[in-house]
């Protein structure tokens, strides 16, 4: 009793420390990836790009992770490959290398794509390794790995505003460390990884015992199945090109219009995405206890009155106003991942890949049509617009989720 008591400690540390690996290289990773529109302003000041163009560099990392992502996530379903967890860091890794030394507006674009490839190889593999580690506690597992990611995001606009602009492009070297320390971690992470799938095919191959009366689960139509992914990724839309708008322009739009630094204007992204990250921690274990629907509406929805003030606000009351943004909106994306994996609980790489591809997706092109149109019109105007697009959370109070029952029949016929 002690033995088998002790062995399944040792079993959780081991799921638990795998856990936190994939969290903290996601935290590496996406301040990797979110630095790159963070630091428009230092590509402005040494290129004199437009803001059409730096939306194109914008629309090249997100789209490559995009259409890459859902890709990997159906590839890793059908064979898992945990050689992929450190591999997509040394795609970062030259990409980091690449924005150091760009000089043209190409060298950018090819930089952007190599860490967009990067990040579309490590969501879906890691996303993987945090459901297998979950346990029952899915919703708290997710929020951990996003966690992770809002944190690099909230350390990007810092990075910038305390090393890249003042020291210039060629600082981006430094950042070449968070790509070799990731490399490190995900190869630690790629060994449980190995031998976690190893535990599952034998298990798959022992005879299943029966344990007495089999739960009924109410059947969920493909149409409905359908239904509430559109839904999802409708409100994907409202939150990623929303999220593009503020990361990509919005320094801009507070600087000129308090007439501050772009220096300034970083910190304010900062206060966005620190709360966002206190979001996404908070999400997951919300959705536990109260359920995954009325939390994705709460995300969404109780966003809009903020960013609605946003573009009428003081200077310091835009940094309040950041936090509460990046506070609600940000808790709702761990609990879209897993209540879409709960709708299609065979296809957990798939589904990580096509959301986390659909997010850099909308946002690559919400950077370009966005930076398109200030060109045209102007930054306010931008600015404006984007605030009423967390308004689309409403459409989320039609989706239903699967019953009690059906989440049970869901895990005890997973295949991993």
């Amino acid at each position: 009793m002690a033995q088998a008591t002790l062995s399944k400690m040792q079993i959780n540390s081991s799921a638990n420390w795998a856990l936190a690996g994939v969290s903290f290289t996601h935290l590496l990773n996406d301040a990797m990836q979110t630095v790159v529109p963070s630091a428009f302003p230092l590509f402005q000041q040494t290129m004199q790009l437009s803001f059409a163009q730096m939306g194109w560099i914008a629309f090249t990392l997100n789209i490559t992770a995009s259409v890459l992502q859902p890709l990997v996530g159906y590839m890793s379903d059908r064979k898992p490959m945990p050689i992929l967890l450190p591999g997509g860091m040394l795609f970062s890794l030259i990409g980091v290398l690449g924005l150091a030394l760009s000089s043209e507006l190409w060298m950018l674009l090819v930089a952007a794509a190599l860490i967009g490839i990067g990040s579309s190889i490590l969501h879906p593999e890691s996303s993987r390794v945090a459901h297998m580690a979950a346990g029952r506690g899915r919703g708290m597992a997710q929020s951990i790995f996003q966690v992770g990611g809002n944190t690099g995001q909230a350390i990007a606009p810092l990075l910038v505003a305390f090393i890249l602009l003042p020291h210039g492009q060629r600082s981006f070297l430094w950042l070449m460390g968070f790509a070799l320390i990731g490399i490190f971690i995900q190869s630690f992470v790629s060994r449980w990884y190995r031998d976690k799938l190893a535990e599952t095919r034998i298990r798959q191959q022992q005879p299943l015992k029966s344990s007495g009366a089999e739960p009924v689960a109410r059947p969920v139509s493909r149409g409905f199945i359908a239904f509430t992914m559109g839904i999802l990724i409708l409100l994907l839309f409202s939150k990623f090109v929303y999220i593009a708008g503020m990361t990509g322009y919005y320094a801009f739009y507070y600087a000129d219009a308090y007439d501050l630094p772009l220096s300034q204007a970083q910190i304010c992204l900062f206060i966005l995405q620190f709360a966002g990250m206190v979001g996404t921690l908070l999400g997951g274990p919300l959705a536990d206890r109260y359920g995954r629907k009325p939390m994705i509406w709460f995300s969404i929805a109780g966003t809009a009155p903020f960013s609605l003030l946003l573009p009428y606000a003081g200077p310091v009351l835009s940094m309040v106003l950041c936090g509460m943004i990046g506070l609600i909106l940000m808790s709702g994306f761990s609990v879209i991942i897993v209540y879409a994996q709960e709708l299609l609980p065979r296809h957990i790489g798939t589904v990580s890949g096509l959301f986390f591809g659909l997010s850099f997706g909308m946002a690559g092109l919400g950077s370009v049509v966005l930076g398109s149109l200030i060109d045209v019109t102007s930054i306010a105007f931008v600015i404006k617009l984007c605030s009423f697009l967390p308004l689309l959370g409403v459409c989320c109070i039609s989706a239903q989720g699967p019953t009690k029952n059906s989440v049970i029949t869901v895990e005890t016929s997973l295949i991993l």
